[in-house]
């Protein structure tokens, strides 16, 4: 497992991902425009309660691979699965199981972060925790 999911796996409970996904998730996450980009496409897909669940404070709503792929498109989800050399399904499930999590520790206090950086972001996150 590389660093920055071993990084990302303790960002995100301990969780082990799969090889290269934190990579691939932060990759698929700029292509949206980032958190921001991101939630408005969730929005305009007709998901808002489902993002505000993950921005603010409280449980995660869940999306399904289903929505994972109208939303994103399926484009944007074939291209995370070859890079983790998976099936589109397999890596929509992968990005739905993981996203809500994601967007949560990265919108801390239920606020969005200023630019598109989510790697910088996510390790800044990791640096409060770590060193308080």
């Amino acid at each position: 497992m590389g660093l920055i999911d071993q990084l990302a796996g303790q960002f995100l409970g301990g969780k082990e991902l799969p090889e290269g996904f934190a990579q691939s998730l932060s990759g698929l996450l700029e292509q949206q425009g980032g958190i921001s980009g991101l939630l408005e496409k969730f929005q305009s897909g007709g998901l808002s309660e489902l993002v505000q669940s993950w921005v603010g404070r409280g449980e995660n709503l869940a999306v399904s691979s289903e929505q994972i792929q109208s939303v994103l498109g399926s484009d944007a989800v074939a291209s995370v699965a070859e890079k983790l050399g998976i099936d589109p399904s397999e890596a929509a499930g992968k990005i739905s199981e993981y996203l809500p999590q994601l967007v949560d520790k990265l919108t801390p206090n239920g606020e969005v972060p200023e630019g598109n950086n989510v790697l910088a972001a996510g390790l800044d996150m990791l640096k409060g925790k770590l060193f308080g």
